[in-house]
This record gives structure tokens, C-alpha cells and sequence, in this order.
């Protein structure tokens, strides 16, 4: 009688388990614009997060597009709609500050800054980038670099030309470049690739004083020596090809390694395409010099990841943030990426040659901001600066470009 009470009892309590609603696995659903060329990166974080967090189910929501000109879209979508994902992928600096900290829809992380000790281990140039009103709101995983000029050394030897150091100089070098067969000797891609072209021109013309300055309020956007930019941007744009706008940013990386191109302007991700994807040795299957008229100055921009009010699964979220900030971190995706880590103790052994030249360049060079990936402006002027481009395009003048320029940044009220 006693076993059979027992074993009612267990019957029972089998029967409870069987009843209960099975416990739902932790889950975190991370939003990011990296696929493709990208994704062994992201995907080296993901598997470190899973390895250190083995019952979180990682949702990889992934919309592909350069420089996130699709994924900003989406997530703009989702977070007024009030379903943020756990965290996204942004651009540290006013991409991020401008549009949802300035919403209050970001949680100040601050408090994680400090617990992880990252307020000694980031520079403090770039957590005054990822900070306002009081607080800290994105956490960095790398840094790129984007006034980066490639090249491949053996076609430039057969060409017996050298990587001009000045735009004059490069205007001359693309006239000796047509004079042997290489008629579009500038490899250019979709318009984002335009704007980024843009902002090494302007930082070559203006220099860095004069760049920060256009964000700063202190050089109007059409003062005399803007316009300059948009004289000397045109006649880059005839060194390059007519049809650009139908190229992703790797074909026309492409072009350039094929020989149909001498040069490409583009942000160090390219080195990641080439080395990681390519599986090109830096310094010999491609090389790099910064951007004509811009050696010395490093124009950085920065992914980073912060975390929205209402996150469903904020506790995961906090443990993706960690893992970002942390140098096991910082040094399983940098080197996959082509970029360099925002922290200062990273291990450069790590990092390939053309790494290693950026980091050291990092710690070396003045520092100034990217406007094609979010850094200097806000996203009311930015994302209106496209019309601008459509502007010049349109009939070529510097004066209506320059003027349409200072139009948005006066109704954005930019550098007040």
C-alpha cells in the first residue's frame, strides 16, 4: 500500500511537469547592417557570445546594405513602432545622439562604463563622442578609418606613377593615367560611396581645423573655401567611372584590383574585404596611403552597439554590451573586420600589417569625425545631404551645392 502511494504520488507529479508550461529559452536579438563580406566578423562575436552564454539563443537580425543605409531605415521603423530589437549596430557620435538619445529611447550606459572599467580603457576623445546630456550611450567595438586611398604596388610600378600626396596631384596623375589606356583611373560605387569621397575631398581642401569647423558653426557651409570643395570634388569625379551608381562598394574595391582602376577611396572595411574575403597579403596584393591631402589626419567613425528602453531581453543585452567592450571581445572581430579596436590594450598581433600601420596611426595622428558615417552631424542634416549631392549632380555648380548645404544646416540648426 505504501508503494503504491508512492508511486501515485510520482505518477502525480510526472503528470504536473508534463502540464507545466516548458520554460522558454533566454533568447537576445542583436540588428546589424554586416553581411556578406562582413558577416565572419559579426559571426566570431556571435560564437564567442554563445560560448560564454550557452542557453541564450542569439536572433541574428541582419539587413543587409552599405553603410547601413537600408538597416537605419528598418530600425527607425521598429523603434517608433515601439519594438526595439535587444541591441543595434550604429554609428557612435550624433547618428545615434542626434536621433534616438535626443528621443529618449536609448538607456544612459554609463554605470557599465564604469563597473567594466572602459572609462581607462577608451580614449577619452572617443567616449566625448559617445557621450551627451550627462551621459554615455553606445558601447564601441572598433574604429575605423575612412580618408583611405588603395591601390595595388605592381600596377602602379607598370603605370610608373606614385600615390599622389596632394588632389592637384592626383588630378595630374589621373591625366598621365588616361595618357596610358586607364580611362576611369578613380574606382567609385553606389552614392554613399560619393558622399564618403566627398568628405575626404572637403578634409584635403579644408583640413582638419577647417572640417571640424563646418560642423562646429564656424565655417559656413557656403563660404567661399566650401564651395573650393565642390570645385575641386567635381573635377575628381571625372577621374572616375560614369557608371558608379550600379557598383556595390567591393566591385568597385574590384576595379581596382583588377587593373581597370588605379585607385579607390574607401574606408579600411575594404582592407577586411581584401584580406579576409580576397585573402590578399597587405602590402603586396593591395597597398594604402591616407586620401590626397589628408596625411596626418585620421578621420575615424566607429560601430557601436547601445541599448533601447524596452528591450525585451535587457539582461541579455547587457551581456552582449560586455562582451563588446571587452578586449577578448574587440580582438576576435577586429582583425576579421578591418578595423582596429577602440580600446587602447588590444593585441596587435592579432591584426595584419595594414592594422597595425591604422592603429598606429590612431594613437599618432589629429583626430577628426565622419560625416558619411555618422559621426559630426546629426541625422536631420546628414540624411539630407544626398538631396545636396543630387543638387551638384544635377548642374554641376559649387555655388548651389554650397548653398543648399547651408540651407539644411541652418533649418537643422547645426553648430548651435
Amino acid at each position: 500500500m505504501k508503494r503504491l502511494g508512492s508511486f501515485v504520488l510520482a505518477a502525480a507529479f510526472a503528470s504536473l511537469l508534463a502540464a507545466a508550461p516548458a520554460r522558454a529559452q533566454e533568447k537576445l536579438e542583436i540588428f546589424s547592417w554586416w553581411a556578406g563580406d562582413e558577416g565572419p566578423a559579426l559571426k566570431a562575436l556571435i560564437d564567442l557570445y554563445a560560448k560564454q552564454n550557452p542557453s541564450i539563443e542569439v536572433i541574428n537580425s541582419t539587413v543587409t546594405g552599405g553603410s547601413g543605409v537600408n538597416a537605419r531605415a528598418v530600425l527607425k521603423t521598429r523603434m517608433l513602432g515601439g519594438d526595439p530589437p535587444d541591441s543595434f549596430q550604429v554609428h557612435a557620435g550624433q547618428e545615434l545622439i542626434g536621433t534616438y538619445v535626443a528621443a529618449n529611447r536609448m538607456e544612459d550606459l554609463t554605470s557599465l562604463f564604469k563597473s567594466e572599467g572602459w572609462t581607462k580603457q577608451f580614449p577619452p576623445g572617443l567616449i566625448s563622442l559617445l557621450s551627451a546630456k550627462g551621459g554615455i550611450w553606445s558601447v564601441p567595438v572598433n574604429i575605423h578609418r575612412s580618408n583611405v586611398m588603395w591601390y595595388v604596388p605592381e600596377n602602379l610600378k607598370k603605370w610608373g606613377v606614385t600615390p599622389p600626396k596632394t588632389w592637384d596631384e592626383f588630378l595630374a596623375t589621373c591625366q598621365t593615367l588616361k595618357g596610358k589606356g586607364v580611362q576611369n583611373p578613380l574606382a567609385l560605387g553606389e552614392n554613399w560611396t560619393g558622399i564618403h569621397l566627398w568628405e575626404s575631398v572637403a578634409l584635403g581642401v579644408l583640413g582638419p581645423e577647417g572640417w571640424s569647423g563646418l560642423w562646429k558653426g564656424t565655417l559656413k557651409m557656403d563660404d567661399p573655401k566650401a564651395e573650393k570643395v565642390w570645385e575641386t570634388f567635381g573635377k575628381v569625379l571625372d577621374c572616375a567611372n560614369p557608371d558608379a551608381s550600379g557598383l556595390s562598394w567591393q566591385q568597385a574595391t574590384d576595379r581596382m584590383l583588377k587593373g581597370d582602376a588605379a585607385f579607390n577611396i574607401m574606408g579600411d572595411w575594404a582592407a577586411g574585404y581584401m584580406a579576409t574575403t580576397l585573402k590578399l597579403t597587405p602590402g603586396e596584393g593591395f597597398a594604402w596611403a591616407p586620401s590626397p591631402g589628408t596625411g596626418g589626419t585620421f578621420m575615424m567613425l566607429s560601430d557601436s552597439f547601445g541599448l533601447p528602453k524596452g528591450a525585451k531581453h535587457r539582461e541579455a543585452a547587457l551581456k552582449w554590451l560586455r562582451l563588446l567592450g571587452s578586449k577578448d571581445g574587440q580582438d576576435a572581430f577586429n582583425p576579421l573586420k578591418g578595423s582596429i579596436a577602440a580600446r587602447l590594450d588590444s593585441d596587435l598581433t592579432k591584426y595584419n600589417a595594414y592594422l597595425q600601420s591604422a592603429a598606429k596611426d590612431w594613437k599618432s595622428n589629429k583626430v577628426v569625425g565622419s560625416l558619411a558615417h555618422g559621426a559630426v552631424a546629426p541625422e536631420s542634416f546628414s540624411s539630407q545631404f544626398g538631396t545636396v549631392m543630387e543638387i551638384y549632380l544635377a548642374g554641376k555648380s559649387p555655388k548651389a551645392a554650397a548653398s543648399a548645404a547651408r540651407a539644411i544646416a541652418d533649418q537643422v540648426g547645426l553648430g548651435k
